[in-house]
């Protein structure tokens, strides 16, 4: 399905940004438009467009380095690799602090994205031209669009600044929103937006957000303001019906193979409720999906071994923490999910003959094209049977910031060359398994232990190997949160969940302590909250003292 991104843009002070569609009767549509005025957004063409530029402000997020620097890096599952670049979003030194590029590009975009829905919001009703059910339809996307940048906001930065109008010239009056506040209107957009959405498992035209999509979005919200200082009794019940809801009535499915859900070429299966879309384009992919680049270890100067499409382009940015990898992967006889999420085999694209690097059970090592080169078999295999292999055996105990599990989910080897950037994959944002794992967690915070457990074990069963669909389930009496926070990462790993999660928890100092070496010096009670960039409050009217910077940067 061939796709486009298109731009849009306005000689006012309203800034629409960059849209995101598919050239195709089913999916997502623009048209390139350049120098106009406001008056563009009042007709129907305008509108379609304006609700375009939202959309594409959540590539400021998913699959970006920002999103997954945010996401990923200082947990309890990831920690850094060899690569140098935002090193200290992972140690929590001071160079973390309110000048931080990702902090300011963030919070412009997602703002320039919520302008744009207020104007698509307020401006609907009086445009003609168009069904009133196709501009309820498009409020409703807008509706979602802006609930999901500010629940992402306040996530990261607590109490932001609300403006639920339109902008229409610059302004410098701005104040931190309560949270309690910012919640409320979350809850607001999101339960007005749900009836009017379309309710199938994807939208005719794919990419829009669809009824099911704005469920699960909701159920999260209610699971995650029940743990916070605007929790209410019953958060964790109003979330449960809306999973339970997105789970029955929509004809999503899991995917009967954990390991086709992120298939190179599978984006769109049974198991996605909503993605970002992204495009093959450079002149349309904006930055493209970059999640492909930070994941993978540093095969391509191994014995045999070059760059190439198909195994990535190594960054090196994030490497598993020991507790990931010995933990939370431990069941690995009859849970499928450690081998179908990270590569253990690596094929000469180099033959000849080279001297061994990191195995010393051997001198050197021959490969004709083809021939394996690498094997990580996940345990420290003795030295006397790595010397029978023929390749170079990656045992944990060799593990180090280049060389480690490769997780699989992102690789993008539809690249154009092996160094290139900019990935052409739409990133699943939200898929069922996470509602099964929500409503777990909804079922478990309500004292539902043996709902829950059943809730947990339909997506273990998912994971087991044939035949180990059993020895996978488990009972009431191991229904732990520690265990459903290890289910999380099992299943979740990568997909810019797990920072967010221990945040909610309220737990993401204890556990990076715990798991993370390289951070645990450095991570502070503040850490909770990443710093307010700069320049929003060097451009709010009264600075610091009228939008505060977030305590400790």
């Amino acid at each position: 399905m061939k796709k486009q991104i298109k731009n849009l843009a306005l000689k006012g002070a309203l800034v629409l940004g960059l849209l995101i569609g598919q050239a195709c009767q089913d999916a997502l549509q623009e048209d390139v438009i350049s120098q106009i005025g406001s008056d563009y957004l009042n007709t129907s063409k305008g509108l379609d467009d304006a609700v375009s530029a939202a959309y594409s402000t959540m590539r400021a997020w998913y699959g970006t380095e920002r999103g997954t620097n945010f996401t990923e890096f200082g947990t309890d599952i990831y920690t850094n690799g060899a690569d140098g670049s935002w090193k200290f979003m992972n140690t929590y030194t001071n160079e973390f602090d309110s000048n931080n590029g990702h902090v300011r590009e963030l919070w412009d975009e997602l703002y320039r994205g919520i302008n744009t829905c207020n104007a698509v919001i307020e401006r609907a009703p009086g445009i003609t031209g168009v069904s009133e059910a196709v501009k309820a339809q498009r409020v409703a996307e807008a509706k979602f669009i802006r609930a999901h940048h500010y629940f992402l906001l306040v996530q990261l930065f607590g109490p932001v600044e609300l403006r639920m109008e339109e902008t229409k010239v610059p302004t410098k009056e701005v104040r931190r929103t309560p949270e309690s506040e910012i919640y409320a209107a979350i809850i607001q957009d999101l339960s007005q937006a749900i009836p009017s959405l379309e309710a199938k498992k994807a939208s005719s035209q794919y990419g829009r957000a669809t009824r099911a999509a704005a469920e699960h979005l909701l159920g999260r919200v209610y699971v995650t303001k029940g743990t916070s200082s605007s929790k209410s009794s019953d958060d964790f019940a109003k979330a449960e019906p809306l999973f339970k809801n997105v789970i029955s009535n929509y004809g999503l499915k899991l995917l009967d193979d954990f390991g086709q859900v992120h298939a190179f070429g599978n984006e769109i299966n049974d198991e996605v409720i909503w993605s970002v879309q992204y495009t093959r384009s450079p002149l349309t992919n904006g930055g493209g999906n970059n999640a492909h680049v930070f994941f993978l270890m540093e095969y391509d100067t191994q014995p045999g071994m070059q760059r190439d499409t198909e195994n990535g382009r190594p960054f090196k940015r994030y490497r598993p923490t020991v507790y990931a990898i010995e933990t939370v992967y431990q069941n690995r006889e009859n849970d499928s999910r450690y081998k179908k999420s990270f590569k253990d085999t690596y094929r000469s694209n180099k033959p000849g003959t080279f001297n061994t690097t990191f195995d010393n059970s051997k001198p050197k090592v021959t490969f004709a094209a083809g021939d394996t080169t690498i094997y990580l078999p996940g345990f420290n295999m003795p030295v006397a049977d790595r010397a029978k292999k023929r390749y170079q055996v990656l045992v944990p105990g060799a593990y180090d910031e280049k060389l480690f599990p490769a997780l699989t989910k992102h690789l993008d080897p539809g690249r154009v060359d092996r160094t290139q950037f900019e990935g052409g994959r739409d990133f699943i944002a939200i898929r069922l398994a996470d509602t099964y794992l929500l409503l777990a967690e909804a079922q478990f915070r309500q004292g539902k232990l043996s709902e829950a457990t059943s809730t947990l074990n339909v997506v273990r069963k998912r994971a087991a190997w044939p035949g180990k669909q059993a020895a996978m389930e488990i009972d009431p009496s191991k229904m732990t949160f520690d265990f459903l926070m290890e289910e999380r990462a099992r299943e979740l790993t990568g997909e810019q969940t797990r920072w967010l999660d221990l945040k909610r928890w309220g737990n993401l100092i204890e556990r990076v302590k715990k798991y993370n070496p390289q951070a645990a010096p450095n991570i502070k009670d503040f850490h909770v909250l990443r710093p307010i960039p700069q320049n929003q409050i060097d451009r709010a009217a009264g600075g610091a003292s009228a939008f505060p910077q977030n305590p400790g940067y």
